[in-house]
């Protein structure tokens, strides 16, 4: 038989999928794949209801209904002051995970080079890859997470197309601000580069800290593309309702990609996160202020029995480092494998998150967007299972 496409045909299941099925097999309370246990708001359901029952339910247009372009650029205006054309600026796609392949194959061409920080999402590099472009990868280093000035500068080079962005990023919890993103500014207008940015937990901060678009800083605009994610603010991660905003001549050409992708997305799903986003300020406050709580609920439970616990100053994880918290392993797969199988308690091995050589094998991710009750059970049972070193 002939091969089938390599960049592809040769990935295996994914770390999520394969602890999901792991902690369901042996009973384990799963703080691995990060998704809320409990649905987003019943106003906005409600609406989504109304609007399948009312219809209409055919196609709704390619690039997304009226009201919820509308939306995204009364949005991107309201939190950052970027000024979006809705008509033509804004774009919906099938989830965030389809607007970055959407935009990925919409700017990149074989040979063309892409900057990207490492821990990273694992849908990034066979993307980039299938698009026959070439990763540069900059690798940030626990525990501070800070961008290697060096580092990032040698990423760069005439063949720079694209910056690839993830703020709040998964699985550091790092939010980019302040210096480190002027000087990733700074290079790719140096270098003529685009910055797309995968900014899906943007109103998923923390201690009073705020997310601050690159697109938002001076002659950014023109080279940017930032997507959000419906599932990710609203906590209906399974809608896969996401956007993509950014000046006309990328957004059309990402939409010619989407019409061939998914085409659409359901049209009363669309409608009610229109109507979701419009929601007061006290909705997006409380969100990042119930995350917050429960990052700081598994956080002192985590070192309260021996896990050394990373910041994270947004999304839906914590990284833990694992050295001393029950017996060593000579990977952090190994290790997660036996937190699930012995312990009961699933979280997923940080080396998932690099391609780079000689990735850590001490650390393992956890997610905290459960129910209180699920993460205070969690924590009780690795108090009683968790071999204390000493």
């Amino acid at each position: 038989m002939k091969p089938l496409n390599p960049d592809f045909a040769g990935l295996g299941t994914t770390i999520f999928t394969t602890m999901s099925a792991l902690a369901a097999e042996h009973g384990a309370i799963n703080l691995g794949q990060g998704f809320p246990d409990e649905d987003g708001p019943a106003d906005i359901r409600e609406a989504a209801a109304r609007a399948v029952i009312e219809g209409p339910n055919q196609y709704p247009p390619m690039t997304g209904l009226p009201a919820l372009r509308q939306a995204v650029a009364d949005h991107d205006r309201r939190f950052y002051g970027l000024a979006y054309d809705a008509r033509d600026e804004t774009l919906v796609t099938s989830g965030a995970t389809e607007a970055l392949a959407a935009c990925l194959m919409a700017m990149l061409a074989p040979g063309d080079e892409v900057v990207v920080f490492e821990p990273l999402y694992d849908s990034y590099l066979p993307i980039i890859r299938q698009c026959g472009a070439v990763p540069r990868i900059v690798r940030l280093e626990a525990p501070g997470w800070n961008v290697p000035q060096g580092a990032l500068a040698a990423a760069f080079s005439p063949a720079t197309k694209l910056v690839l962005l993830n703020t709040p990023m998964n699985p550091t919890g790092k939010l980019f601000a302040g210096e480190e993103l002027s000087a990733i500014a700074r290079l790719a207008l140096a270098h003529d580069a685009y910055v797309l940015c995968d900014e899906v937990y943007e109103h998923l901060v923390f201690d009073g800290a705020a997310h601050h678009p690159i697109a938002a800083l001076p002659e950014m605009r023109a080279r940017t593309l930032r997507i959000g994610s419906a599932g990710k603010t609203f906590s209906l991660t399974g809608w896969k309702v996401g956007y993509v905003s950014g000046p006309r001549e990328l957004i059309a050409t990402v939409a010619k990609v989407h019409q061939f992708l998914t085409f659409t997305t359901p049209p009363g799903l669309q409608a009610a996160v229109a109507y979701a986003l419009g929601k007061e300020d006290a909705y997006y406050a409380s969100l990042a202020a119930s995350l917050q709580a429960k990052r700081d609920r598994l956080a002192a439970g985590l070192a309260s029995v021996g896990f050394t616990v990373l910041p994270a100053q947004g999304t839906y994880f914590l990284t833990v480092l694992t050295d001393g918290a029950g017996p060593s392993f000579a990977t952090d797969v190994d290790y997660a494998r036996w937190l699930t199988v012995e312990v009961g308690v699933a979280a997923v091995p940080c080396s998932a998150f690099y391609a780079g050589d000689n990735p850590p094998q001490n650390m393992i991710r956890f997610c905290f967007c459960k129910k209180d009750e699920v993460l205070d059970a969690a924590i009780a049972r690795l108090a009683e299972r968790l071999p204390q070193s000493g």
